[in-house]
């Protein structure tokens, strides 16, 4: 199973100092967290994509081909690439290129973007988003898988023998997550595919999280991909750890209070028993933790969010050095412990695709195959 982090990067005072970081310290720091990730062990490391204050992370690629050259074992993606606003001309390039610079160790999630502004600043609109997302996904799988490309579709113009450069490593498209919080047709596409499915797991209670998850997993297996409980399945989640539960909360507090997303509205104490957020010691979130594969069955990748509301950059490495030392070492035992034989404990890599060309995800659309037969 693997084991990450993953950063929205958002600029947000410090509220025990006032100092809010710069944006090029807070890109540094989003950089050390990805080399503390590998030095401790852990297996991902993903950024968000956003346009807007106070975020900063415009450019993904950018920030994964510097991290890929000083990392040697991390998988770089991302949390999420807006297949709605950006090109699927240029993900394709961007992707197959940072493939190239990474030997392959690249996957990446796709979504909507839930920033509305966004999209007419990129000439779309929010109220097509959807649609967006169901044609340009199409698009990049072909851009990914075939060569000399016509093409015509509602949102961009047409293409005339197009060919994507360069071309995918090894001619092994990315490994793609879809991640959605609330829209079941996101899941159903990522179902049709055979591709993985990613639920953020911050903000919703676990009936929530275990109906979108159950809606996918129906889907991959009616188009047959496999069973239901072989669908690949990644769950966020945020924790904060500390000596004692009374000693995380007190140092967490104050930056929960006043976090972007969710600050200013249920106490700590409501949000962690209403969502999964876990503030407590290492054993309270190993058995938290435990709880998500028994609300959403056996999974293949878990990304923790470390670094919101302003905590300062030391206390997030310290949280990672926890995680990565203490903490996923456990999971990983526990995790495999309970897993069926038949349930992959990874989800593909670029060297597993590599060796097995038969595999669906060398087509465009192998689950209308699988649908019609």
């Amino acid at each position: 199973m693997q084991f990450g982090i993953f950063t929205i990067g958002d600029v947000t005072p410090d509220p025990l100092t006032g100092k809010t970081p710069t944006e090029h310290e807070r890109i540094n720091a989003m950089t050390q967290m990805a080399l503390k990730a590998e030095e401790v062990g852990l297996d991902v490391f993903a950024t968000g994509e956003h346009h807007n204050p106070p975020f900063v992370p415009s450019s993904p690629t950018t920030h994964l081909g510097y991290i890929a050259a000083k990392t040697e074992n991390l998988i770089l993606s991302t949390s999420t690439t807006l297949i709605t606003t950006n090109d699927p001309l240029k993900i394709a390039e961007d992707f197959a290129f940072l493939q190239h610079l990474s030997g392959g160790r690249t996957d990446l999630m796709m979504g909507r973007g839930n920033t509305g502004p966004v999209y007419p600043w990129f000439g779309k609109d929010i109220r097509e988003g959807i649609p967006l997302s169901i044609e340009n996904y199409h698009l990049l799988r072909r851009l990914w898988r075939e060569k000399n490309i016509y093409w015509e579709g509602k949102f961009r113009t047409p293409l005339q023998g197009y060919t994507s450069t360069p071309f995918p490593l090894d001619d092994v498209p990315p490994f793609v997550w879809h991640g959605s919080i609330r829209s079941p047709q996101i899941a159903e596409q990522a179902a049709f595919y055979g591709d993985g499915y990613f639920h953020n797991n911050i903000f919703w209670n676990k009936e929530h999280v275990a109906q979108m998850v159950g809606m996918y997993r129906n889907r991959f297996e009616a188009y047959g991909h496999g069973r239901a409980d072989q669908a690949i399945v990644g769950l966020g989640g945020q924790i904060f750890v500390g000596e004692t539960e009374e000693a995380a909360k007190k140092q967490f507090r104050p930056y929960f209070d006043v976090a972007p997303v969710y600050g200013h509205g249920p106490s700590l104490e409501e949000f962690t028993e209403l969502t999964p957020l876990t503030v407590g010691t290492v054993e309270q979130v190993i058995e938290r933790t435990m709880q998500f594969a028994d609300w959403v069955g056996d999974y293949q990748r878990q990304l923790f969010l470390m670094d919101h509301a302003g905590l300062p950059l030391e206390v997030v490495l310290n949280q990672i050095e926890i995680l990565g030392t203490q903490i996923v070492p456990e999971l990983r035992r526990r995790m495999e412990a309970r897993r069926p034989e038949h349930v992959p404990s990874d989800p593909p890599s670029h060297a597993s695709l590599k060796a097995n060309r038969d595999n669906p995800h060398f087509q465009v659309t192998p689950g209308k195959i699988a649908e019609e037969s």
